[in-house]
C-alpha cells in the first residue's frame, strides 16, 4: 500500500497545536528574535521613506537603461524598487540575522527535536549559520537570474510577456524561499553539518511536494506581511504625522515587533514539522518498496 504525503492543513494544525502546547518556550524564542524583528521592521520603514533606497533604485535604472533595457514600465519600477529595498534591508539587518534570528531558530529546533537533550545549542547554531550563508548566496543568484528573465522579456516582448515573466519571477522567488527554509531545518539533523548540500537535499525533499510547501508558507507569510503593514500604519504613519508622543509609539512598535517575532517562531515550527513529514514519508515509501520487492521475489 502506497504511503501518501501528509496534508498541508493537517501539518498547519499540528504546528499551531505545538506552538500553543509550548507557548511559554515559544515566547522565549520570540523574545530572543525580537531585536531582529524590530531591526527588520525599522529598516523596511526607513528605506521606504528615505532617499537611500530611491538612490539605489535610480542607479539600477541607469544601469539597465545603459544596457538598452525597457525600464519605463510601472511594473519594472515596482520590481526594481522592491529589489533595492530588499537588498538594502538585508544588508542593514545582517548582524541581527546572523545572531538573534539564528539563535531563536536553534532554540526552537532543539526544543522540537527528539535528541534535544544530547545535542548542544551551539551545534545547531553552527549548522544553521553555514547553511544561512549558503542560502543568502543562493537567494541572491536566484533573484539575479529571475530579474534577468524579466528584463529580457521587457526588452523583447514589452507588456504582455513582461506581465507573464513577472508572474514567473514571483513563483521562482516563492520556491527559492521554501527551499531555503527547508534547507535551514534539515541542516540541524544528526547526519548534517550544514552548508550548500542542505540546499540540494531540500530540492530532493520537495520533489512532488512543492504545492504542499507553498500552501504551508502562505499563511505565515500573509501573517508577516500583515504585521509589516500594521507597523507601517500604526508606528511609521503616526511618527510622521506627529499625532502621538514618541513613548506611546515606541511601546506600540515594540508590541508589534513582538507579534512579528511570534510569527517567525511559528514559521520555524511549520518548517520543522513539514521537514519531519517529508522524511517520514520517504522512509515509509522505502519500506513499501522493500516489501513489494520481497513479495515479487517470493512469487517468482
Amino acid at each position: 500500500m502506497k504511503k501518501t504525503m501528509e496534508d498541508s492543513s493537517k501539518i498547519m494544525r499540528r504546528s499551531i497545536h505545538t506552538f500553543l502546547q509550548h507557548y511559554y518556550r515559544a515566547t522565549t524564542a520570540a523574545a530572543v528574535v525580537l531585536p531582529f524583528s524590530a531591526a527588520f521592521l525599522l529598516s523596511q520603514a526607513f528605506f521606504s521613506s528615505s532617499s537611500s533606497s530611491s538612490s539605489f533604485q535610480m542607479r539600477l535604472n541607469t544601469l539597465f537603461n545603459g544596457a538598452g533595457f525597457f525600464t519605463s514600465l510601472d511594473l519594472f519600477n515596482m520590481l526594481s524598487f522592491k529589489l533595492s529595498q530588499t537588498l538594502s534591508s538585508s544588508l542593514l539587518t545582517l548582524p541581527f540575522s546572523l545572531t538573534f534570528f539564528l539563535f531563536s531558530k536553534a532554540y526552537v529546533i532543539k526544543l522540537l527535536s527528539n535528541h534535544h537533550d544530547s545535542v548542544a545549542s551551539s551545534v545547531y547554531y553552527l549548522s544553521l549559520l553555514r547553511t544561512y550563508v549558503c542560502n543568502s548566496l543562493f537567494l541572491l543568484s536566484v533573484n539575479a537570474s529571475a530579474f534577468a528573465l524579466f528584463l529580457i522579456a521587457s526588452r523583447n516582448f514589452y507588456t504582455l510577456f513582461s506581465l507573464a515573466s513577472a508572474l514567473i519571477y514571483s513563483i521562482i522567488l516563492a520556491n527559492a524561499s521554501v527551499i531555503s527554509n527547508l534547507a535551514l531545518v534539515s541542516s540541524t539533523s544528526s547526519s548534517s553539518s550544514g552548508g550548500y548540500t542542505e540546499i540540494l537535499k531540500a530540492c530532493l525533499l520537495l520533489r512532488g511536494r512543492a504545492s504542499t510547501a507553498l500552501a504551508l508558507a502562505l499563511p505565515t507569510n500573509l501573517g508577516l506581511a500583515g504585521v509589516e503593514a500594521l507597523f507601517q500604519y500604526r508606528v511609521v504613519r503616526s511618527y510622521h504625522k506627529g499625532d502621538r508622543d514618541i513613548t506611546s509609539i515606541a511601546i506600540e512598535g515594540t508590541f508589534i515587533a513582538y507579534l512579528y517575532a511570534l510569527f517567525l517562531v511559528l514559521d520555524t515550527i511549520v518548517n520543522f514539522l513539514f521537514y519531519q513529514s517529508c522524511v517520514k514519508n520517504d522512509e515509509d515509501q522505502k519500506i513499501v518498496r522493500e516489501e513489494e520487492y520481497l513479495i515479487n521475489i517470493q512469487i517468482l
